[in-house]
């Protein structure tokens, strides 16, 4: 489908050029006339049509031999791209066969089409969507081990709070897109089911014959067979899409992080540099977040046009006007998306420049500051919590009004340095040892995603 983010100018900011091509206007049709053929053989194999004539329909079954342009302009009149597409199907077995061409579209609907052959679009867009993010979970998983020890600020509230690990970072991306690329593919699989259901979901053109068509022609795509058609409850399908919005979710949490870390004035990771990358058109010293603004403009899209899916689910009846309407457009469009934020995020845990020394010097522009909980722990032993926060708050005070380090206010506290003899207070101020489980909490998500690989 033509659309922004699968054309020329803007497409490749925001999708990969192997998604824009599974979900090309081309590709849709094909998807669409392999559902027609395989709908002609599973008749023909059953009785229900002439079985000389599912071989002059499958024939015809060739995008090539289609007018996109031509049938986007008559589904605008007649309410969706299936009702002009068997039309011209019709015509096209006609040149071939006219008997053949009585059988086109037998006892399916519109419906079955378009959904089946979404259906087929989002298999095959999420095995590119797997890939990509089987390849980031990898490439933090192997960030984590070689960064484990890698010290650095903790941050909450945006301030820097204790210090951890950019190993733990990395292991938690890890283990967080491991977690979304097992539930995706679980929901796309259990989406991945034929709709075939004729006019009203009962399959009565087709007699008695209707659940032996459906099997074969599932079989013949590759789709299991639901007990009933599924047209006017498009939960599976909601599912799927909300399990993808989550992954690119995921992404955005990573390439925030990523581009505050890329600020120049903290600078303790960079975005892999590639020719042309993360450039200014005026200033030539930049280096821009560019693959982390391009994943969290898709984490910006994707809750808007899952919000879509969702309120389809509002179906009227046997079908319903809008909701099944508005889903041509936003699955395409979330695929896309999301493919763009996964090959990014790919791109990032396998390229991800890390800067240790800088991230060391970060945890000491507070002047000791961030271990000011260590101190208070290790004299609420002695004090009590109560009295050591006390006294810690009021040597930070100390430290911040006169610019000097934590240390030496609390030095000039005879409560603090009866209890804290010189070494026991410098061993407080090594961050390093200030990491409680953290080596423990990264083999732990390693482990995680290194399962969910496996699988």
């Amino acid at each position: 489908m033509n659309s922004i983010s699968s054309g020329d100018l803007l497409g490749p900011l925001f999708a990969s050029a192997k998604m824009r091509a599974v979900l090309s206007d081309a590709a849709m049709l094909q998807h669409m006339l392999d559902v027609e053929a395989a709908l002609a053989r599973a008749e023909a194999a059953n009785g229900v049509i002439p079985k000389s004539a599912a071989a002059p329909i499958a024939a015809a079954c060739q995008a090539k031999r289609f007018d996109i342009a031509a049938l986007g302009i008559a589904a605008g009149q007649a309410g969706n791209v299936a009702i002009p597409l068997v039309k011209a199907l019709t015509a096209e077995v006609a040149k071939r066969d006219k008997n053949a061409a009585r059988f086109v579209h037998w006892g399916a609907t519109s419906q079955d089409i378009i959904d089946t052959a979404s259906v087929l679009a989002l298999r095959e867009a999420s095995a590119l969507l797997d890939r990509d993010l089987a390849r980031a979970v990898k490439g933090f998983v192997s960030l984590a081990k070689k960064h484990r020890k890698s010290v650095m600020a903790g941050r909450t509230w945006l301030q820097q709070a204790l210090p951890t690990t950019f190993g733990l970072k990395a292991a938690e991306y890890a283990a967080s897109l491991a977690r979304s690329r097992t539930r995706m593919l679980a929901a796309v699989e259990e989406a991945s089911l034929l709709q075939f259901g004729g006019a009203s979901g009962t399959l009565a053109a087709l007699g008695k014959k209707g659940a032996a068509v459906a099997r074969g022609l599932g079989k013949s795509l590759g789709l299991a067979v639901a007990p009933a058609p599924w047209h006017a409850h498009s939960d599976r399908i909601a599912h799927a899409a909300s399990t993808i919005a989550i992954a690119i979710g995921e992404c955005g949490k990573i390439a925030r992080d990523v581009s505050l870390m890329m600020q120049t004035e903290v600078g303790e990771v960079f975005e892999p540099e590639g020719a042309g990358r993360g450039g200014s058109s005026t200033m030539p010293q930049k280096r821009n977040p560019a693959l982390s603004a391009q994943i969290l403009a898709a984490a910006n899209l994707a809750p808007g046009l899952v919000s879509s899916l969702l309120a389809g689910l509002t179906h009227e009846h046997e079908r319903g006007t809008g909701g099944w309407q508005a889903s041509w457009f936003a699955l395409p469009q979330l695929l896309l998306i999301a493919s763009g934020a996964f090959e990014r995020t790919a791109e990032i845990a396998t390229g991800l420049e890390v800067d240790k020394a800088r991230m060391r010097a970060n945890l000491e522009i507070s002047n000791g500051l961030i271990m000011a909980e260590a101190v208070q722990f290790a004299l609420a032993e002695k004090l009590g919590k109560s009295q050591a926060h006390d006294l810690v708050a009021k040597a930070s005070k100390q430290a911040l009004n006169s610019a000097k380090h934590l240390k030496d206010a609390l030095r000039g506290l005879p409560e603090v340095t009866q209890i804290l003899s010189g070494k026991k207070l410098d061993d407080l101020f090594e961050p390093s040892n200030y990491l409680g489980e953290t080596q423990k909490f990264i083999d732990a998500a390693i482990a995680s995603a290194e399962r969910s690989l496996k699988k």
